[in-house]
């Protein structure tokens, strides 16, 4: 491959796609992105700050925005927020301009690797987590399949071991 792709990662929050996509990013020589990371720099404020103060529509916004401007790029690898595809441009961004791997992850992992991080807005509510992260999955799960050029397990494995099998599906 004369030209280095991009590789989007999507999935659920607690999927491991930054760990994932760090560990990736390095293995192929590559740049790594997080959309999360990336709002936060522009806007010099956490996420549940954004959230707080401009509601999930507002975060949406400037996520949509930072989708588009980090897919322009070339040889990146980019960890997409669990909510980013719920936009139709930006899934058809991912899916024009890289390859697209969601990580699929079960609800009971998602809930052991969240339960601690008070970073994660949606799961910051009166609401059970499990019940967010289920209703969630049942609106998301398709649009990570309808994305995704490659779907892979995340669940018994380490961060590394699903960046190994990422690059031999891919096929790099």
């Amino acid at each position: 491959m004369a030209e280095k792709r991009n590789i989007f990662l999507v999935g659920p929050m607690g999927a491991g796609k930054s760990t994932i996509g760090r560990h990736l990013a390095q293995q192929l020589h590559m740049e790594f992105y997080d959309s999360d990371q990336e709002i936060e720099r522009r806007t010099g404020a956490e996420v549940s700050w954004v959230f707080d103060i401009e509601g999930e529509e507002g975060f949406r916004v400037r996520e949509e925005k930072v989708i588009n401007d980090l897919t322009e790029k070339q040889g990146i690898v980019l960890a997409t927020g669990g909510g980013s595809i719920e936009s139709k441009e930006s899934r058809n961004r991912l899916s024009a301009r890289g390859i697209v791997v969601y990580l699929e992850t079960p609800i009971e992992k998602q809930l052991a690797r969240t339960q601690r991080d008070k970073r994660r807005p949606l799961l910051q509510t009166e609401e059970e987590p499990q019940t967010v992260l289920e209703r969630l999955a049942t609106m998301r799960n398709a649009l990570y399949e309808e994305v995704a050029d490659y779907v892979v397990q995340t669940d018994e494995q380490s961060a590394k071991v699903v960046a190994n099998q990422i690059i031999k599906q891919i096929g790099l």
